[in-house]
């Protein structure tokens, strides 16, 4: 026999009655009879009921077990009698009577408990993250995050795709974030950086003849950590092709993940590849108030600024003569009573505004009639015409936010969500996708007006060097993000290929030549060697596996996180290097105040 065992602790069935057997695993419970010991053997693949009495040889050492003490037992398989089969473990029509016992590893008082669904602060579930791990919960997170990538891996294979690896100590790189800095022991004062991305390294991949790439990559970004997002390092589903349109890309990307969605899903509705809708970056702020809107939830948000011009609302009256401003309006279906409204405006105010103007529709004594502050200061004529406009009737309401729009969408983004979750408009049971596309890849600073990107500096404009010659505020990139239930999951593009043209990009954003021939020198260089098209995306694993656990944390899905803080408490990291390693890096640490 096997010096450990025979069986995993979700092996045995009624089958095995009568054998001899072998497990392994953590004591999970120990229930104490009278004279009659029960014990749930737990190990990575479940949990077997093991028994001891008077007549078993190792009663009194069985005894002394208790939770999480790891051990080896020999016994018995034996028949549960009817009344007693647990039909909840695929173990629950047999138990193990225990004849020989060895105990492998003992614990001590633990800081938190495996069995049960006791909740604990994080500092402590991170700080012994190897006893959380031990948790059913996240033994399932984890195995389904490893079952993911392998499905990813399967999916990408089978659209003629192969792995290529790329270096994780580099140059740095401007992505959008921070750097992580190592220093050089070899050539001191200079600095390597760990990839944001395996950008540019992907592109010269397309540069060297190499078709299709992927790669699992891990990314390394100096980030302020949310709850959708690591402040330190992150893993991406990372793909590149050569003459390739933008559409070509996600009808690539998209049946890999509808397929792992629908693989793991767990029944939930997932929408259709060919459902997916194209929503350009501007109306998806318009519409949604983000650019990773949530479909499930049908609500729309529209420009109402016709109707509340030169109206006895004087303060959406007064905006409105204001340039680059306008009056958004949130439908909210149901959502027509006065407690309601005014449970939204306490959420505007709690989010930084004045507030949120609304109308709500109800029976009147001659039909319906609109009510609120709003429809008693513009009248009935300009609240009707809000009404055909937004197709709303009797138990309805409107939400209204003014101003320029970047200063209101992100609240009434929050607004939307927040009513379509209350209302029970949003759908619960589906994974609803959409490509944003049209990105813009400028933005002019209002203070000091100077240009710089907004996205992706990579991406090849709409209308090549000819868009760059015009307003740099019109340029749109062929540039595409997926969103999926509001969190961003993929972001990519068809890239710019012409050194010329990637030069007239930056210069635009206040980079001369000698600075990108710099920074980017083996792009740049590389570019000029019969370069071809290429596009692709990245697609953030840890976020869609957040999804598919149904969690709003991604720290439940990453093996070992760091806290918000941005350290390991269980590896206590960072830590203060040694005398020794500064010198021989020749660096020294000035303390700050």
């Amino acid at each position: 026999m096997h010096a450990y065992r025979s069986h995993t602790c979700a092996a045995l069935t009624a089958a095995n009655v009568g054998e001899t057997v072998r497990l392994s695993g953590w004591v999970h419970r120990v229930r104490d009879h009278g004279g009659v010991l029960f014990i749930d053997l737990r190990d990575h693949y479940g949990i077997t009921q093991v028994i001891a009495d008077g007549d078993s040889p190792v009663f009194a050492e069985l005894e002394k077990v208790r939770s999480e003490w790891c051990i080896r037992i020999d016994g018995d398989v034996l028949a549960r009698d009817a009344s007693l089969v647990n039909p909840n473990l695929p173990t629950g029509e047999v138990e193990v009577f225990i004849r020989d016992l060895e105990v492998l590893g003992r614990a001590g008082e633990l800081p938190l408990m495996v069995f049960g669904d006791q909740e604990y602060p994080e500092e402590t579930r991170l700080r012994y993250r190897y006893l959380d791990l031990r948790r059913e919960a996240m033994q399932r997170n984890m195995t389904l995050r490893s079952d993911v990538v392998a499905s990813m891996r399967r999916r990408m294979w089978g659209q003629g795709f192969r792995e290529y690896q790329t270096p994780i100590i580099t140059a740095s790189s401007p992505e959008g974030a921070r750097d992580f800095l190592v220093p050089s022991r070899l050539h001191p004062g200079r600095f390597y950086a760990l990839p944001q991305a395996p950008q540019q390294f992907k592109q010269l991949i397309m540069v060297s003849g190499f078709d299709k790439y992927f790669q699992i990559a891990p990314c390394f970004r100096d980030e302020d950590p949310r709850a959708d997002r690591s402040p330190t390092d992150f893993y991406q589903l990372d793909l590149e092709m050569s003459f390739v349109t933008q559409q070509d890309v996600f009808d690539t990307i998209a049946p890999v993940l509808a397929g792992v969605f629908e693989e793991f899903g767990g029944g939930r509705k997932v929408d259709a590849p060919q459902d997916w809708p194209q929503i350009a970056y501007a109306d998806a702020a318009k519409w949604y108030g983000t650019d990773k809107p949530d479909l499930r939830n049908p609500i729309r948000m529209q420009d109402c600024s016709e109707h509340f011009r030169g109206s006895g609302f004087a303060i959406f009256a007064k905006l409105l003569e204001q340039e680059g401003t306008e009056i958004r309006a949130i439908p909210a279906p149901t959502g027509g009573s006065r407690k309601f409204c005014d449970r939204m405006n306490a959420f505007a105010q709690k989010e930084g505004l004045p507030g949120m103007g609304y109308i709500f529709w109800r029976d009147g004594a001659d039909g319906m009639e609109a009510a609120g502050p709003l429809a008693k200061n513009i009248g009935p004529e300009r609240t009707e015409a809000i009404r055909q406009q937004l197709g709303l009737g009797v138990g309805d309401a409107a939400f209204f936010l003014g101003g320029k729009p970047k200063s209101f969408e992100k609240v009434a983004g929050k607004a939307r969500d927040v009513i379509g979750a209350e209302l029970g408009l949003t759908e619960t049971d589906r994974f609803a996708f959409a490509w944003i596309v049209d990105f813009p890849i400028y933005e002019r600073d209002e203070e000091t007006g100077e240009i710089d990107f907004e996205h992706n500096p990579f991406s090849m404009p709409q209308g090549g060097m000819e868009a760059l010659n015009g307003d740099p505020m019109a340029v749109r990139g062929f540039q595409y993000d997926l969103a999926c239930n509001g969190y961003e999951l993929v972001s990519g593009a068809i890239r710019n290929h012409k050194p010329e043209i990637m030069l007239k990009a930056f210069e635009l954003a206040g980079y001369g030549a000698d600075e990108v021939k710099a920074r980017f020198g083996a792009l740049f260089n590389a570019f000029h060697y019969g370069a071809p098209p290429h596009g692709g995306c990245a697609a953030g694993i840890d976020r869609i596996v957040m999804l598919l656990a149904d969690t709003a944390n991604i720290r439940e899905v990453i093996m070992f996180p760091m806290n918000q803080r941005a350290e390991d408490l269980m590896m206590a990291a960072p830590s203060d290097p040694t005398s020794d390693q500064l010198m021989e890096l020749g660096l020294r640490v000035i303390p700050r105040d």
